[in-house]
């Protein structure tokens, strides 16, 4: 029980942090430093990788993370697990209402750069703002489930080897993670679909529900 309260104040605290940097943006305090980061990465990014990052935006649609949330619940043989889909959910209807709220409109076209003929049906919801990022909120969520799931797994079996190969595997997946988040958040940016403000308020929002989602795990 102990931890679970302390899992639940880390959640509320990035979940303060998440409401006060939406005031700050709501102020349009970024509005340059958005401008500014967005010129330099696409200056920086050559064309020829949109194809990849595009790639990017599909794996990180609602559609293929609730899968994969699905698949770690059913996996987990536990009806608790279940419960993830609770902050999951939550955590996109205040996505929704951060974007009908809040005005903070996305990149002028001409940054748009994605470039696959093919887009999930949940990509066609257009509340109206582009800010809290739904791909970074998702991709940080479910992230974090997989890093405590990779942290708490066991070798099948009691030989030396099992052991031994335990902590390789555990820094090759994190690291997996980590090099992942870092060019999911990027290509937000370099693909001119979300502002900086609106990837870091995706990942503090995500960071909440996934925290408070791990008492469930």
């Amino acid at each position: 029980m102990r931890k679970k309260i302390i899992l639940i104040l880390i959640s509320l605290f990035f979940f303060a942090a998440f409401v006060a940097f939406s005031y700050l943006v709501k102020t349009k305090i970024f509005n340059q430093i958005d401008f500014d980061t967005t010129v330099r990465l696409q200056n920086h990014i050559p064309i020829k990788y949109d194809g990849f990052l595009s790639s990017l935006s599909l794996i990180g649609s609602f559609e293929i993370l609730a899968g994969i949330i699905f698949l770690i619940a059913v996996f987990r043989k536990k009806l608790v697990s279940l419960f993830i889909f609770i902050p999951f959910a939550m955590a996109h209807v205040i996505e929704i209402i951060g974007k009908a709220l809040l005005h903070h409109p996305g990149p002028p076209y001409l940054f748009f750069r994605y470039n696959i003929d093919f887009l999930f049906p949940s990509s066609y919801i257009q509340p109206g703002s582009s800010y809290p990022s739904g791909h970074s909120l998702r991709i940080v969520f479910i992230s974090f489930i997989f890093f405590y799931l990779i942290m708490k797994s066991r070798p099948k079996g009691d030989r030396p080897l099992d052991e031994k190969l335990k902590t390789p595997f555990k820094i090759l997946s994190t690291s997996f993670l980590l090099i992942f988040n870092v060019l999911m958040l990027v290509s937000r940016v370099s693909l001119g679909e979300h502002w900086t403000t609106d990837v870091v308020g995706g990942v503090l929002l995500g960071l909440s529900s996934g925290i408070f989602a791990l008492i469930f795990l």
